[in-house]
């Protein structure tokens, strides 16, 4: 790199949930090329202004070739994709010589050692991260957010609140806190990182600091019975409205996980949400680690908002 600056960033999802708006917070910055890094056959639709560079995953010199002059990849994929997909990618990074990568992360705090042990998707992001450092060329930055609110507030297998039936599981008391994140927040996270300076400048933040380590930040610290409180304000419900269940977090994860092994692929959901809601703290990220918010200049958020955003997206298509 030239500068002090990343100025040149590829993506890979720039069309998804998450990584549309990452893309469209960094060209907003007006700092940044943005490159989305797409298969041959992709029709996805990309955000206006992101130039586009069409590889094929099986042929890895199409890769190198499209990261060659990058300053950063951001990976954002689906948990679907093929198992070697992000592997690639970070091998053809190291061979371009990117000097910084941001792995799949983009989740609860992967770093925690009893999410890791009981939920498998967890602890492949420590793996990832060592094969990072194994390879010697790109430094992480490994985003920590939390899940994704409006996506998992409108799934009822994730934070139990079914609107259509008025209806909310509580997990224990409902009183267990996380951090979340809505995905416009995750965007600027993202941008307003890849806008510090990669070596300090006046005792502000830096690159550098976050340099091969987790990056934690989140819109909110909340309960279920806080997102329901919001729910309630949103529609103007009392709480007599809804039917209120309780379900023991331990006894729930492990029915979800018998289902699994038996083949019930619908339990997965249950399974690695129930997890994040035990009452040991290991959804509270912010507390244990501290948050990179004040740093970022992210701004303070409505839940209320991003509650309304959830509802309409579990009024239309939740998984759309």
């Amino acid at each position: 790199m030239s500068s002090n600056y990343i100025n040149k960033v590829a993506i890979v999802g720039a069309g998804g949930r998450s990584g549309g708006p990452m893309a469209t917070e960094l060209l907003k910055t007006g700092r940044h090329t943005v490159t989305a890094i797409t298969r041959h056959d992709s029709t996805a639709a990309l955000p206006p202004g992101i130039k586009t560079t069409k590889v094929n995953y099986d042929d890895p010199a199409t890769l190198v070739a499209a990261l060659q002059g990058q300053d950063a990849l951001i990976i954002t994929m689906n948990t679907q994709a093929p198992p070697d997909t992000q592997s690639k990618l970070l091998r053809a990074a190291a061979e371009a010589g990117v000097p910084w990568v941001l792995p799949n992360e983009w989740s609860p705090d992967t770093t925690n050692p009893g999410l890791c042990q009981d939920v498998f998707i967890f602890a492949k992001a420590g793996a990832v991260r060592e094969e990072i450092r194994e390879l010697g060329v790109s430094s992480y930055l490994a985003v920590t957010t939390g899940f994704w609110y409006e996506w998992s507030l409108a799934i009822p297998d994730a934070f139990g609140f079914d609107f259509a039936k008025k209806t909310v599981t509580l997990f224990d008391e409902g009183e267990t806190r996380m951090d979340i994140s809505t995905w416009p927040q995750v965007g600027r996270a993202v941008a307003a990182l890849l806008s510090l300076p990669i070596k300090a400048e006046g005792g502000e933040a830096c690159l550098d600091h976050y340099r091969d380590g987790n990056v934690y930040v989140s819109s909110f610290c909340v309960s279920q019975r806080e997102m329901l409180a919001s729910v309630l304000r949103v529609t103007g419900d009392k709480e007599s409205d809804w039917t209120i269940k309780k379900e023991k977090a331990v006894e729930r994860f492990e029915a979800a996980r018998e289902a699994m092994q038996k083949g019930d692929r619908s339990a997965f959901a249950r399974w690695m949400y129930t997890r994040v809601f035990y009452p040991d703290g290991s959804g509270e990220f912010g507390k244990s680690k501290g948050l990179a918010n004040g740093a970022l200049k992210l701004p303070a958020e409505s839940i209320d908002e991003a509650t309304k955003a959830a509802m309409e997206r579990a009024r239309t298509n939740p998984y759309a």
